[in-house]
């Protein structure tokens, strides 16, 4: 589902401004609809940020569609199913930032499972992302996308730096390669525990 939702909040925001979509999560607002925090690269090679808002609009025409629907019991089934397939996700930026602005990232308390973080700009932003692992997950991407683009390292604090900063044995290997070797380990020790120990 993310992998879509990625796909298209790049075909229909970022790629007409030629701009590329590294990563994003949701997060919780006030406002109504969906939300997103999103980092991308724009075609100058500047890296941003930015809080998206998703929320449902008709296809362009489909006005026109619904308007020449009669009335009577089918034709009025026939028109709701067509409010429904006529609905389509718009995006629309809220809030832009650029990377090399963030001078601190505070993760609130690495002891307590919170999956919420303050972004200090020139003014402070905070983010309630929906998970603690999101909440890493993009401040990972944050990390790497300083390092290549902004050539500084970015500034963290209240966070488990070992679930930043890859160890020595999983050096730059994606978190997938990560579960699949922990599996492999586990899938070992099954088999040695079903293996027959020979009696003297």
């Amino acid at each position: 589902m993310s992998s879509l939702l990625r796909k298209e909040m790049q075909r229909m925001l970022f790629r007409p401004e030629g701009q590329k979509l590294q990563k994003f999560i949701e997060i919780h607002e006030a406002t109504p609809g969906r939300h997103f925090l999103c980092v991308y690269v724009t075609k100058t090679k500047e890296v941003q940020l930015c809080v998206v808002r998703s929320r449902k609009s008709l296809y362009s025409g489909s006005n026109k569609l619904l308007n020449s629907q009669k009335s009577g019991s089918k034709k009025k089934l026939k028109s709701q199913f067509c409010l429904s397939s006529c609905l389509e996700d718009s995006y629309l930026r809220t809030e832009v930032w650029l990377l090399q602005d963030l001078t601190l990232l505070d993760g609130r308390d690495p002891d307590v499972d919170d999956p919420c973080f303050l972004m200090h700009f020139s003014t402070v932003r905070s983010v309630t992302a929906f998970s603690c692992g999101a909440k890493y997950c993009m401040a990972r991407a944050l990390v790497a996308l300083s390092d290549k683009h902004c050539g500084r390292p970015l500034t963290l604090v209240n966070y488990d730096l070992a679930y930043i900063s890859p160890s020595s044995i999983y050096l730059n290997r994606g978190d997938c390669v990560v579960l699949m070797q922990i599996c492999f380990y586990a899938a070992n020790l099954v088999c040695l525990s079903l293996c027959p120990v020979p009696l003297d």
